[in-house]
């Protein structure tokens, strides 16, 4: 095989700090290198009495109201993972020690982009292990109304995305797009693009606990068919692209990299996390993979 495929954490840390979207409690984070096998952990680091990391894994999820939020088994939580956990994918890292001085991940500017330059200037470094995929055997679906997800087989290493989105206000309309996560894509294609809401929802939101840090700095908010945001779009169809950028950070919670096809008609965090939670209760459906054990094959396969 022309190249291996190789874990890979950060060369050294690497530090941001900004409010999170819903509490609006600032926050500092730490990036860190982690050993091979690790997977992305957070550490709160201003809980001291409980066990205080909380890996991130479908199986943790515990709300997905606007946002994914992961709470361990002695009951801490970190909100707003989604973002970080994308970049993470995106730029092809595998292990990070995430240490958090409060409960939700800054927000920054809404993307993944902060995320992403923090990772790719800090430099990654590939360490002596295999990275694992999980390879999609056979079609997982969930269904929510209109709303739907899928998984199914590809011959692809890569996780290839078909979203579609539609809405009534014509700022956003239907929107569509397909990507295959190869590397460098996401840095440069979707990590730029932010999250979005209505105007009409806001005191309704801050009212339930929610968007109590929410701007015209970290989102792009809309009036109707109007964007409020005085500087507008990044590109015309940043929502979609938003869309996608928030599964790739929601199916990460799987555990490793995805080989497979992931189509979405109005996805959501609800919805990403059925589909997560449906694929790792169907172990017939999957399994786990890596280029060693694809070289073996071809091997015998060969002859040699």
């Amino acid at each position: 095989m022309s190249s291996v495929q190789v874990q890979q954490t950060i060369n050294c840390p690497a530090v941001c700090a900004g409010v999170g979207v819903h509490t609006g409690a600032r926050a500092r984070m730490v990036l860190k290198p982690a050993p091979a096998g690790t997977g992305i952990c957070f550490r709160r680091t201003d809980i001291s009495d409980r066990d205080n990391i909380v890996h991130a894994r479908g199986d943790h999820v515990s709300e997905v109201q606007l946002g994914t939020t992961l709470r361990n088994e002695a009951g801490v939580t970190v909100a707003t993972v989604e973002h970080m956990l994308a970049a993470c994918a995106g730029v092809g890292v595998d292990n990070l020690m995430i240490e958090i001085d409060g409960p939700e991940v800054p927000i920054m500017d809404g993307s993944s982009a902060v995320y992403c330059e923090l990772m790719l200037s800090a430099g990654l470094r590939r360490q002596g292990a295999l990275r694992r995929r999980i390879r999609i055997l056979e079609d997982i679906e969930i269904r929510d109304g209109v709303k739907h997800a899928r998984l199914s087989p590809s011959a692809d290493d890569y996780l290839s995305i078909h979203a579609k989105i539609e809405f009534e206000s014509k700022a956003i309309g239907t929107q569509q797009m397909s990507v295959r996560l190869l590397p460098g894509m996401f840095a440069r294609d979707i990590a730029f693009a932010r999250t979005f809401g209505f105007a009409h929802e806001v005191e309704q939101l801050k009212a339930m606990g929610l968007a109590r840090g929410g701007s015209l700095e970290n989102a792009v908010v809309l009036d109707g068919d109007s964007i409020v945001n005085p500087e507008g779009l990044r590109i015309n169809d940043e929502f979609v692209r938003h869309k996608i950028l928030d599964a790739v950070g929601d199916l990460m919670l799987a555990g490793a990299p995805i080989a497979g096809v992931y189509e979405a008609r109005q996805p959501g965090h609800a919805l990403n996390n059925k589909l997560v939670r449906a694929l790792l209760d169907n172990p017939s459906a999957w399994c786990w993979e890596t280029d060693e054990m694809l070289e073996d094959r071809y091997s015998v396969a060969a002859g040699r």
